[in-house]
């Protein structure tokens, strides 16, 4: 099957989470991806739990369908072999400290003057401008420095990380969209870009309801649990066994809601006529809600409320999730080959379907350290 990006050579010198998300997708979407690791080290994440023997399940899910070849870049003989891969990529990818690529003598000026067409794509804590572009960063700082972890968590309580690498992962994310979108421009014009993605930036794009709240009143929002600040009923409801979702955004769905749960009085009750009047009370209508559906177990309600056409969930596990049949059904739990041809590792999948494409990843397995030198080292004698 064809994939969108086949033809397409990613030069990756990124490391840990940031920069390889990002050259994950991109190989997920048929871009070839040379991974350039330390000699005798690799990847920070060949270090990171669990293991499988001496092989890391972190690392390979995250390089799955990429090549490896060991270079010290500050090595006369390896510099050497990493400019004969410039002129033939379309796109170098590094998630260094800004500077340290000018300081080898492959920043964004020096390249784009010799490889117009190159593709310059970097993803760093803070960005290469502004006045802590030089400040290391992890996951966590940015978490807690972008606002994330001033509205995650329940009210009254200390802010919580958020579970997943959001930090490092939608940063990853959007620089893949930077790279795809040059890569389209490049088509029309010839010429390469250099994308400046930051973790910090990254985090403040995905505030959504939390900036328009500031923006509009001043005050900033602080935890609300699982419940949405904009939009009420849209939380976690107690049932006899346990908690569950409802998630009624707009007035049709509420009225469908209270039509299950036999509380059809509610909606001649001017408290609760609108959104923003159900917001201005929705710890009454919490109550009130949960007054019946603490009467019945939560696969009770999951049933009522999906035949309605209400959105509504049970909450998963990771464990749960992976066994979900909707999620099954759209490879969103693939395995990939082992590099030593045993086992293999599970992943999550590709959320990106394209028709035509296949997304089982079957032939996607993580590099060996150096394990691709001499397939490329052939590819360059090419010429």
């Amino acid at each position: 099957m064809s994939t969108p990006l086949t033809d397409i050579t990613v030069i990756d010198l990124s490391h840990v989470l940031a920069g390889p998300y990002c050259t994950m997708v991109l190989s997920d979407l048929g871009a070839r991806v040379i991974k350039i690791e330390r000699p005798g080290l690799g990847d920070d994440t060949r270090a990171f739990p669990p293991f499988r023997g001496s092989e890391s399940a972190y690392f390979a899910t995250i390089n799955r369908g990429k090549e490896s070849i060991a270079l010290d870049l500050k090595n006369p003989d390896d510099r050497a072999l990493f400019e004969q891969m410039l002129p033939k990529a379309d796109v170098l990818v590094e998630n260094f400290r800004p500077g340290v690529m000018e300081r080898l003598g492959y920043g964004w000026e020096d390249l784009h003057a010799k490889y117009p067409r190159l593709i310059y794509a970097a993803v760093s804590g803070f960005g290469h401008t502004g006045p802590d572009a030089q400040k290391p960063a992890y996951d966590m700082v940015v978490q807690a420095r972008g606002g994330v972890m001033s509205i995650t968590g329940e009210k009254d309580r200390e802010p919580v990380r958020v579970g997943a690498s959001v930090g490092d992962i939608i940063a990853g994310s959007f620089l893949s969209t930077g790279v795809i979108a040059a890569l389209y421009e490049r088509s029309q014009t010839g010429q390469g870009r250099k994308i400046d993605v930051a973790m910090l930036d990254s985090q403040i794009a995905i505030l959504e309801h939390a900036v328009a709240i500031t923006g509009e009143t001043g005050i900033p929002p602080a935890p609300s649990g699982a419940r949405h600040p904009s939009i009420t009923p849209f939380e976690t409801f107690h049932a006899k066994n346990g908690l569950f979702v409802i998630a009624a955004g707009n007035d049709v769905l509420f009225a469908k809601m209270c039509e299950v749960l036999g509380l059809g009085p509610l909606l001649e009750d001017p408290r609760f006529s609108s959104n923003a009047a159900r917001c201005k009370h929705v710890k009454i209508l919490k109550r009130l809600i949960e007054t019946v559906t603490l009467a019945r177990k939560k696969k009770h309600w999951l049933k009522r409320l999906d035949a309605a056409g209400v959105p509504c969930a049970a909450i998963q596990n990771v464990a749960e999730a992976m066994s979900d049949p909707q999620i099954l059904a759209r490879n969103m739990v693939v395995e990939l080959a082992a590099p030593d041809g045993g086992k293999p590792f599970i992943a999550a999948g590709n959320p990106i379907k394209i028709s035509g494409m296949d997304d089982t990843l079957k032939d996607a397995r993580a590099p060996v350290l150096d394990g691709d030198r001499q397939v490329i080292l052939d590819w360059l004698a090419e010429g």
